[in-house]
């Protein structure tokens, strides 16, 4: 069974996603947020395939808890490897949660990068 917390987010992720759609062009900016680390993706929703990932685990630093600098970091990582696949603009996927904290700091970090959205 379902808590209430998780109904609510796929709800608003369903909402999200009728709206944000990846193509070729501007594929979608995905973010995942678990209670140790954050996963972010780039994906051409239009093919089904992820073009570029990253996430805390790739930063090399034995942190159980994620925080907003790692969040940052995660997203600057992901700005790097999509500009190297030749993706410049993205949509961004906040993924059901709010925009706000970890969530915020790495679309900021992925902005510092080079990443238009």
């Amino acid at each position: 069974m379902a808590t209430a917390k998780t109904d609510r987010r796929q709800r608003l992720k369903y909402s999200i996603r009728k709206k944000v759609n990846g193509s070729a062009e501007r594929p979608r900016l995905s973010v995942f947020r678990s209670n140790t680390n954050i996963y972010v993706q780039v994906i051409d929703d239009e093919k089904g395939i992820t073009l570029v990932s990253a996430s805390s685990h790739e930063l090399g630093e034995k942190k159980w808890n994620t925080n907003v600098e790692t969040a940052a970091l995660v997203g600057k990582k992901i700005a790097e490897k999509a500009i190297e696949a030749g993706i410049s603009a993205v949509v961004f996927d906040r993924n059901g949660y709010l925009y706000h904290g970890k969530v915020k700091a790495l679309a900021d970090g992925a902005r510092e990068g080079g990443l238009k959205f």
